[in-house]
């Protein structure tokens, strides 16, 4: 989407303008409808994002970092990068097993909190298994749910092999790329135009991606400590699914307090214990939330809270759960390429908190 520049005649603008928000849609149709092609390619390129600046960091290590040749700085990258991946599965399928085989039990509670609940709120007929198994069944047909949560796990299995085979090929082009760049540019002046973008890109949105981590990090090692104190089962997974929801903005700060505080309510069937377990991760993730992030973070990718609200709902509509992820990053990335051009450079003023491009 473009911007007509100041001294355009009015109908000369209008026709920008509706050309530009055609161009907008038919880009969001095009990235709809390739969703299968494009979600893989741009987790590519942020885990290999993520590789490179891990790769820097070895460098700055004080005495040892520049003695290190490169190439084993990428390995080392690479492998502490495919080791936290590889604990993430471990803990996702060792605690897929656990719940298998503690599902009776589950059961058995799930059903005295919601016997509990009936008769707290004066329900007659007090449910039984039988009853919610009926209503159940009338709502949802369970060979579909089966079938389609197979079908689920097989897609991301086959998409977390097609996302690595493209985060190897990108490491490998990562060495030529600078010299692509200055044959494509048209000459020095674009190419170290280019080159200052992608700095740009490195510095704010490596930033971001760092500190997020490092808050995630924060927030789970404090609820896994809570969680363990009370005996929550699966505590290390809860911690888990807290780091990664961290990068979601708003939604996801709910869902990391939801989902255990749900299987606080399925263990311990004692709404005292889940009231003081929810206060509890309630006061770490509104302490780092609300104090620690903005101190943190401040206005590192310069976007407007509104702006960030708005991403979340775009990208989730266009790639789903993968979207609600990239959203900020994304964003971020179109912020900075729009403001070095004369004509989208009013689109990335809009985007930004205050109207202030000066640090782009």
């Amino acid at each position: 989407m473009t911007v007509a520049p100041p001294g355009t005649p009015p109908h000369a603008q209008l026709q920008a303008y509706v050309y530009g928000a055609l161009l907008a849609l038919i880009v969001g149709w095009v990235l709809h409808v390739g969703k299968g092609v494009f979600v893989p390619v741009v987790l590519a390129a942020l885990v290999a994002f993520v590789i490179v600046g891990v790769t820097r960091q070895f460098g700055r290590i004080p005495g040892l970092g520049p003695a290190l040749p490169l190439k084993l700085r990428y390995a080392l990258s690479v492998l502490l990068t495919a080791g936290a991946l590889a604990f993430v599965a471990f803990i996702a399928l060792a605690n897929l097993d656990r719940v298998a085989a503690r599902a009776p039990q589950y059961q058995a509670s799930l059903l005295a909190a919601i016997q509990q609940l009936a008769v707290r709120f004066g329900v007659e007929d007090e449910p039984t298994w039988g009853t919610l198994r009926q209503i159940f069944l009338e709502q949802v047909s369970l060979q579909a749910l089966i079938g389609s949560s197979v079908a689920v796990a097989a897609s991301i299995a086959g998409g977390v092999i097609v996302v690595l085979l493209y985060v190897a090929f990108l490491l490998l082009e990562q060495r030529a790329f600078a010299a692509k760049v200055d044959r494509i540019a048209g000459g020095p002046a674009n190419a170290a135009r280019v080159r200052q973008i992608f700095e740009s890109i490195n510095a704010r949105v490596g930033s971001y991606l760092a500190l997020k981590t490092f808050l995630g990090f924060l927030q789970g090692v404090l609820s896994f400590g809570l969680m363990w104190l009370y005996g929550l089962e699966f505590a290390a997974f809860w911690a888990m699914l807290m780091v990664l929801f961290n990068y979601v903005p708003y939604i996801g700060s709910f869902l990391a307090v939801a989902l255990p505080v749900a299987m606080a309510i399925v263990q311990f069937g004692d709404f005292g214990t889940v009231l003081t377990l929810l206060a509890g991760l309630f006061v770490v993730q509104f302490v780092i939330g609300n104090f620690l992030d903005p101190y943190l973070l401040g206005n590192s990718l310069n976007l407007s809270p509104f702006v960030i609200l708005v991403s979340l709902t775009v990208w989730s509509g266009l790639w789903g759960v993968a979207g609600a992820f990239l959203a900020v990053p994304v964003t971020a990335v179109m912020a900075i390429v729009f403001s070095e051009f004369a004509p989208t450079r009013p689109i990335a003023v809009l985007l930004s908190r205050n109207g202030d491009l000066s640090d782009d």
